[in-house]
């Protein structure tokens, strides 16, 4: 059967990791275990140099010092300890992606379109790691600081597993555990390995069904059948859609996952499954715990700015910001800014339902 190509993320990531990334992630795997087993102290530099290779080898020399300049302009501003300014530089960095005359620029360094996407998303994530470093730095007080150096920086971005498309863990996390020194045990370790290469072949096998034999998003390319369909067909398409999504990203960052568990780490959790979700708050807490762009919002964006423990408009200021970040972080475009809108309003109406019933008055009625 003909596969539905609309889905790009997917179709983009399959490519790529067919002919180059699950290599390189199978020579990280190698290099990470011949590093525990043998110089378990410099396990972090070793992981440190192969990912900084495997990034040359990808994005080329000028892909490569993109990623370091984002990395060392970052750390150099998280030398003055301030939170406001970092985030400038963050979004500074950012915005650096969407300015006409530097995309054309960096077209011209590859031969295919595909290549240039990757270097794309790859500044995209690392952004994200370079804002949690150094949001991390500022808060910590000067005994912490040893720990805060550019080699740590440099080791926490370049860590390969993650390098291209997340998860993201935050940098304290990264650190302590990559610092952790356990006993290696071969027997142990390869086990977990062949279930988790089990647990991903089934999931993606459940993937491509849905691709070759649903046609989801090609349904979604075309406005004749959705104008044609029932509210029923809507609902059950809207569904489809999400579960795809949900199957997709336990593939795309199962993966990573497996490997984090590999080197010793534990790995961010892997997204819920949305049919289980029936609150709006929760989907956004559960299933976006593994998207891990939503973890550098509410831990460095909604929980410093007061979050819910803040007054009405405080929480409603520090939601908003949260989803205006992760509309701007995926592009900006107009639809963005609307779907971000429209969470935020679910979001708000319903923890707006929910102070309402516990109102005493409320709770005496029902």
């Amino acid at each position: 059967l003909p596969q539905d190509p609309m889905d790009f993320e997917w179709s983009y990531w399959i490519e790529w990791g067919r002919e180059r990334i699950l290599w390189l992630l199978a020579g990280h795997l190698l290099v990470s275990q011949v590093s525990r087993l043998l110089v378990e102290k410099y396990k972090p530099w070793c992981l440190m140099v192969y990912g900084m290779a495997a990034c040359w080898l990808l994005l080329g020399i000028k892909g490569f010092a993109v990623i370091l300049l984002h990395a060392t302009i970052s750390f150099a501003v998280a030398q003055f300890q301030l939170s406001l300014l970092t985030w400038l530089c963050s979004l500074m960095l950012l915005s650096t992606l969407r300015i006409p005359a530097v995309e054309e620029t960096k077209r011209k360094w590859y031969d295919t379109e595909n290549e240039y996407y990757l270097l794309l998303f790859t500044v995209s994530v690392c952004c994200l790691f370079c804002t949690s470093f150094s949001l991390e730095y500022c808060w910590h007080g000067p005994a912490q600081k040893s720990s805060h150096s550019f080699l740590w920086m440099l080791a926490y971005v370049f860590y390969y597993p993650t390098f291209h498309n997340g998860p993201l863990m935050n940098f304290d996390e990264f650190s302590k555990q990559m610092r952790r020194q356990e006993a290696f045990n071969l027997k142990t370790n390869l086990g977990i390995l062949i279930v988790g290469i089990i647990r991903i072949f089934f999931w993606w096998c459940l993937a491509e069904l849905m691709i070759h034999l649903m046609y989801i998003h090609a349904l979604y390319s075309s406005t004749s059948p959705l104008e044609a369909a029932s509210y029923w067909a809507l609902g059950g398409l809207a569904l489809a859609q999400v579960l795809f999504f949900y199957v997709k990203y336990l593939v795309l960052y199962g993966v990573p996952a497996l490997l984090l568990q590999m080197d010793g780490l534990k790995p961010p959790a892997l997204p819920c499954c949305v049919s289980l979700m029936y609150g709006f708050t929760k989907m956004w807490r559960l299933v976006t715990i593994a998207f891990q762009i939503v973890i550098t919002d509410i831990w460095y964006i909604y929980v410093p700015m007061g979050g819910s423990q803040s007054s009405l408009l405080g929480t409603l200021f520090s939601t908003a910001l949260t989803f205006a970040f992760v509309s701007y972080w995926h592009g900006g475009q107009s639809y963005l800014w609307y779907w971000g809108a429209l969470n935020w309003l679910g979001v708000i109406v319903e923890n707006g339902v929910k102070r309402m019933l516990s109102i005493s008055l409320i709770q005496d009625l029902i």
